[in-house]
């Protein structure tokens, strides 16, 4: 069985058991698990599609880690006036383990 869920205006397919990289959620409390509650799709014995999500459904997971993604060079240039600008960026993101997938 998996799902697709949405978090930080981004898409994840996960099954239980997997850990994945998400963006950072605003603080929520410091307990270790979080609940998915915007599922899109859930994929098992049939196929479950929302319209936009599917109702009643929820991937819940546990806080593994708290990392930081690679290093991106952010480089800005306009040509023939002298105008050059370096800099660079890293985003915080959560580590979590895909627990279970709830109908």
């Amino acid at each position: 069985m998996y799902a697709v869920i949405e978090t930080g205006g981004k898409q994840y397919r996960v099954t239980p058991g997997d850990v994945i990289d998400i963006e950072r959620i605003a603080a929520t409390d410091d307990s270790d698990d979080l609940v998915f509650d915007r599922v899109l799709m859930v994929a098992g014995d049939e196929v479950r599609v929302g319209a936009p999500v599917v109702e009643g459904a929820t991937v819940t997971a546990t806080r593994v880690d708290e990392v930081r993604g690679r290093k991106i060079v952010v480089f800005k240039k306009k040509r023939r006036k002298g105008y050059r600008r370096t800099n660079g960026h890293r985003q915080d993101l959560l580590r979590v383990r895909i627990g279970e997938i709830q109908l």
